[in-house]
Parts: structure tokens; C-alpha cells; sequence
């Protein structure tokens, strides 16, 4: 019996495949890219941030000696402490971080052992502890360091900084270059000091 021609044409399973493969072909086009790849982003974040924490380092680690700065000697054998923001004391200026601008020029050695710094730089006088100049500088670097901390999970309520000072800095400018930097929330210090044999006894 011939097929009635009113009748509906059944595909078989392969034409139909073909014809899906064909539609499927006529269509494809390359995919819009209308989101934001957050993956790409973290890793350009991460990148930057162990950049910034390598600068860091490496700064507080090389310290050039001059005759303006001369380190003292030390008979301890520990490691030396990489962490922190390097606060430099010189015969002649204070500098804070890799800033090449001097936060205080310093007067004369002798002036300095008797009173201190002047009391053109301090909060409350010649008899006050705080370097206005300083805890400034300190503000900044502070903000930064506190990212660092909080990015590494470290408690960012107080920094450490290494402090570099020449081997004739009085006692009295030392006391007041910490006491400005606990004022700014750096609660721990590290004094930088050359590595020497341990004499015989």
C-alpha cells in the first residue's frame, strides 16, 4: 500500500542529529565576555602585594654604611629581623621608609646629648619626647604597614619597625625617636647593629 501523502513525515534518529549538528553550526557564534573575572584579579592583587612586601624586606636588609652612618657592633649570632618599617638615624638626618628626603635634619652631636632635638620639632617643648616631623612621616608608612599586616593575618593594631642608628647617636635622641614611634602605634622595635665574632675570655 502506497504512503498516504496527508500523512506527517517521521525522521529517522540520524536526519535528526544532522539537522541539530547543522542548527548548531548555523548558530555558533564566539561567546561575549559581559562578566568580571574575579580570579584575575586576585592574582594581580597577590602579585603587588608580596611585591610590596619584598621591597619592604629588602630595604631594612642592605643598609649602605657612610660616614654619616656607621652601624655599631653587636656579639649576638641571631638572624637578623626582617619585619618592619626601617626608621634610619645618621649623623646628620632621621629618614623613615625608602623616602630619600629627610624627615629632621639633625644639629650638631653635642647640642643634641645635652636637650635633644630643638623645640621647633616637638609637641609640647624642649622637655617633650614627641618628634612632630616624625610621627607625620610615621602616619603614612603606618597606613601602609597595617595592610600588610592585616593581608599576611597578622594583627594590624601595632606594627615593628627597625631602627637603624649610627653608633654615636645619643641616648637622649634614641629615647625620642622611640617614644615618637610607640605614640604612632608601632609597639615593637628592632635595633639593626653589625654582626661581630664574640670576644674570648
Amino acid at each position: 500500500m502506497p504512503p498516504d501523502p496527508k500523512a506527517p513525515h517521521v525522521a529517522s534518529i540520524a536526519q535528526f542529529k544532522a539537522a541539530l549538528r547543522k542548527a548548531k553550526r548555523k548558530n555558533e557564534h564566539e561567546p561575549e565576555i559581559n562578566f568580571l573575572n574575579i580570579t584575575a584579579m586576585l592574582d594581580m592583587m597577590t602579585i603587588i602585594l608580596v611585591f610590596l612586601l619584598k621591597t619592604m624586606a629588602s630595604s631594612s636588609g642592605a643598609i649602605p654604611q657612610s660616614k654619616d652612618l656607621a652601624l655599631p657592633a653587636s656579639v649576638l649570632q641571631t638572624e637578623p629581623h626582617q619585619e618592619g618599617v626601617a626608621v634610619v638615624i645618621t649623623k646628620s638626618q632621621i629618614l623613615v621608609g625608602d623616602d630619600p628626603n629627610p624627615v629632621v635634619v639633625l644639629p650638631t652631636r653635642e647640642s643634641l646629648a645635652q636637650s635633644g632635638l630643638d623645640a621647633k620639632y616637638k609637641k609640647a617643648g624642649i622637655n617633650d619626647l614627641h618628634i612632630v616631623p616624625l610621627a607625620n612621616a610615621l602616619l603614612s608608612v603606618r597606613e601602609l604597614d597595617k595592610q600588610i599586616r592585616m593581608a599576611k593575618g597578622l594583627d594590624p593594631n601595632s606594627s615593628e619597625a627597625i631602627v637603624i642608628v649610627d653608633e654615636t647617636t645619643p641616648y637622649r635622641l634614641l629615647m625620642e625617636v622611640l617614644f615618637t614611634l610607640g605614640q604612632s602605634s608601632f609597639g615593637k622595635y628592632h635595633l639593626m647593629v653589625l654582626s661581630s665574632k664574640k670576644p674570648k675570655t
